[in-house]
């Protein structure tokens, strides 16, 4: 061999030409072989497009090419919809192929830190310990009790293993409901909306979701003998309440469109049929029903578009008729409780045909007659201390207030003093629970002991995952009873018992003294991850000078000045709080230098009523100006790269992010559409699954011509831009949701069809089932796709 290479490397001098030189060139030529040119990008898929023109009852017409998508009933149209959404399946396969080893990496990332099982921390009622638990290799929980008297020391469903105590041979725990049972008889689905035990707690009522049928059945237990009862089993369930002399359930039953409308009364034991009520035959009419926490009175709720009202049947005489307590105006939230001979209103109607923009609570005596009820004020306004929630003991009255953007724990003991005048809160003196920075939700727990000293409440945070918190109202101590422990990747379980020692093992209780509310040890008593992660504060002029709240969270050791990407989150419908709760999949974002932001935009809830109304129907473009002001500001203050701002809406926020995208395309590289409602023109003008008043009164009535114009101006499908460069759309649907697959697919073709086609910047659409939230395989590996094309669109 080194003997060829000298004689080469001789004949190859320039001075001695030889035949041997192009032969050897040659050679040298096919060594060096050009890289085999890449494929080409795979193409999206074109859908059929079919004509059809489209009239609302005031005249407006509009042409739609892809409304055949969403004609269910047509065999013809759902054959070439199948055909089209498996060429969008292998579309969007082809397009994340080189991502495949990132989803997988993710994946696993993502299931390490989802709670291992579906248990859940017991909440004692009476003499019994409620819990849900998962057994060892099977798919659904299985709802259990004990006695609370022969566990004193029950820390948690673990121990002892099932129940089982070894040291003594006995079982000292009852199985009320095992749900893969459950799913036995409702073809392999176990979905439950429903559950109450009666009073004595000798019953169980629960729905469970029949998918063939499409519709909740209610069927009710004896946890005695363990058997279903011969009746009440009813279809179409949407509420049930238990009277207080437990041998009566109420129960209302939707129309095959769902809406609540018929409620029932059943005997337990009795061969008689169930006793109709009442029955509400108008399209616009609802009902919904719940008992007060003593369990004296069912309180039915009637909800219209030309008013509302709650009546009260009395518990222990079910069949004696309804007496009318509150008449109001459409469509508000109000709640009936009853406390000491007195009903109490938490409300947010008009007062005196003013609207109001928070709740407030009224009280009212029990004993007197409908025509003379008048109900007081309990608290005089202070909008230095809203009230957001309240929650009713035999001892305390429980409130949730906002005071700015802080949230507060507090409660008053009960009754109240009987006062003609209202006055203000903090002339009642209440203690309130130290609660850590940033908290943004707090929820009620399931609170059933009326009698009970200890309210349950669940502390959310953008730094902290989800702390269920008991809180004794009598001494004011609490303690963590349950919270995931991500510093370890692993869930810790706190139930029960108090523990003078800790580790990280052992569950405890967290003390503190009510006088100074400081904590007995320097320790991070809520887990926060604070130390890992920031979470900063900002209020945005949005295009009209109000101020828009965002929440930045990042990892401060990952930051590198405004060269980071961001995922920017939006909802801005119903009223209803931005979930800004820690996420543990968006974890893997952070620890990556994203970061995590969350603009609380008009249309939304946080800020009352008068929040929610300046985003909805005619005023749903403040939503979307205020979503645009935020990315805006954050590219212009340096928090985020200019070219590297993503967003992500979910549902109504789908509707958000996608008219954002409209309006300024060239803001967003990519984003993440969950479930998305993108034509509401006209699905709420032909609706295909049912929908509710709320929808209409959220984005409005598109057979009123002025709500019909304000739809045209801010719909997703009706306003997307030609000629122009879309940012990467991941959107993810299933037929079963009320804004079916058909949005968005119809929203992908037409984006593919009018703008400009940037094979880098693709239009996704990943169809899913409708069981991932209940599988935990299925849950991880869809966050996986969706961060594994985040993060493949932000370097592309």
């Amino acid at each position: 061999m080194s003997r060829f290479l000298r004689k080469s490397v001789f004949h190859l001098q320039p001075s001695k030409p030889t035949c041997f030189g192009p032969s050897l060139r040659q050679a040298h030529r096919k060594a060096q072989k050009q890289p085999p040119k890449p494929p080409p990008p795979p193409t999206p898929p074109k859908p059929p497009k079919k004509a059809e023109k489209l009239t609302a009852p005031h005249g407006e017409t509009w042409e739609d090419q892809y409304s055949w998508m969403s004609k269910l009933d047509d065999k013809v149209a759902m054959r070439h919809m199948d055909v089209y959404m498996e060429q969008e399946e292998k579309y969007t396969e082809a397009v994340l192929s080189e991502t495949h080893n990132l989803q997988s990496k993710l994946q696993s990332e993502i299931a390490s830190r989802l709670p291992y099982d579906l248990s859940s921390p017991p909440f004692r009622w009476g003499p019994w310990l409620y819990y849900r638990r998962v057994e060892e290799g099977k798919q659904f929980p299985v709802l259990c009790r004990r006695l609370a008297s022969l566990n004193e020391e029950f820390i948690s469903n673990k121990s002892p293993f099932s129940g089982f105590d070894f040291t003594s041979g006995k079982r000292i725990e009852q199985k009320l409901i095992d749900y893969n049972l459950e799913a036995e008889r409702f073809g392999g689905y176990a979905f439950e909306e429903l559950c109450e035990v009666s009073p004595d707690h000798r019953y169980i009522a629960y729905t469970m979701y029949d998918k063939d049928n499409d519709f909740f059945k209610l069927s009710v237990r004896d946890l005695i003998t363990g058997s279903l009862c011969d009746k009440p089993q009813a279809d179409w369930v949407s509420n049930v309440a238990w009277a207080k002399n437990v041998q009566s359930l109420f129960y209302v039953v939707t129309d095959h469109y769902k809406r609540p409308c018929k409620l029932y009364c059943s005997m337990l034991g009795s061969n008689d049929d169930d006793v109709l009520l009442l029955e509400e035959p108008k399209e616009n009419v609802y009902v919904s029903i719940r008992h007060t926490k003593d369990f004296h009175f069912v309180t039915v709720y009637i909800f219209s578009t030309t008013g509302s009202k709650v009546f009260l049947i009395d518990s222990a005489n079910p069949l004696s008729g309804m007496t009318l307590v509150w008449d109001g105006e459409p469509f508000v939230h109000c709640v009936v409780e009853h406390h000491g001979g007195y009903l109490y209103l938490f409300t947010d109607a008009a007062r005196e045909g003013q609207p109001v923009d928070s709740h407030y609570l009224l009280r009212s005596p029990v004993d007197i007659a409908p025509d003379h009820r008048v109900w007081e004020t309990v608290f005089v306004d202070d909008p230095d201390m809203v009230i957001v929630d309240v929650d009713f003991s035999d001892t305390h009255l429980v409130l949730i207030l906002r005071e700015g953007q802080t949230l507060r724990l507090g409660a008053v003991p009960l009754p109240l003093p009987n006062q003609k005048e209202a006055v203000r809160l903090v002339e009642h003196n209440p203690r309130f629970l130290p609660l850590p920075k940033h908290i943004c939700e707090i929820l009620p727990g399931p609170n059933y002991d009326f009698n009970s000293s200890t309210v349950r409440f669940t502390v959310s945070s953008p730094l902290m995952p989800d702390a269920v918190v008991d809180y004794d109202l009598l001494s004011g101590k609490w303690n963590i009873i349950q919270q995931q422990n991500l510093l370890h990747e692993r869930t810790r379980i706190l139930y029960g018992k108090a523990s003078t020692s800790y580790d990280d093992k052992s569950p405890r209780s967290i003390y503190f003294d009510p006088e100074n509310d400081k904590p007995t040890n320097d320790e991070n008593i809520w887990n926060d991850l604070s130390e890992f992660y920031a979470c900063e504060q900002h209020n945005v002029c949005s295009h009209d000078g109000v101020m828009i709240p965002l929440t930045v969270v990042y990892a401060p050791r990952n930051k590198t000045g405004n060269q980071n990407p961001a995922l920017l989150h939006g909802h801005g419908a119903y009223g209803e709080l931005l979930d800004k709760r820690w996420r543990s999949e968006l974890k893997s974002l952070l620890d990556r230098g994203w970061l995590i932001a969350y603009a609380d935009v008009r249309g939304g809830g946080g800020r009352g009523k008068k929040w929610h109304r300046d985003g909805r129907r005619s005023m749903k473009l403040n939503s979307i100006q205020d979503f645009l002001c935020c990315g805006k500001f954050m590219v212009e203050e340096n928090i985020v790269h200019e070219n590297k701002l993503a967003a992500w809406g979910y549902s109504a926020g789908g509707l958000l992010v996608a008219s954002a995208i409209n309006a300024c395309p060239e803001l967003f590289r990519a984003a993440v559409l969950k479930v998305p409602f993108l034509d509401p023109t006209t699905t709420l003008m032909r609706p295909i699954l049912p929908l509710t008043p709320v929808d209409y009164e959220e984005f409005g009535y598109p057979f009123d011509i002025e709500d019909f114009e304000a739809m045209q101006k801010y719909s997703p499908y009706n306003n997307i831009r030609n000629d122009l460069v879309y940012p990467s759309v991941l959107i993810t649907s299933c037929f079963s949701t009320r804004f079916g697959v058909w949005e968005a697919a119809k929203w992908a073709a037409r984006v593919r069809e009018r703008t400009i086609y940037d094979p880098a910047r693709p239009i996704l659409l990943n169809l899913t089932t409708e069981i991932v939230e209940e599988n935990r395989y299925l849950k991880s590996k869809e966050l996986a796709l969706e961060t594994a094309f985040l993060l493949k669109m932000m370097e592309s």
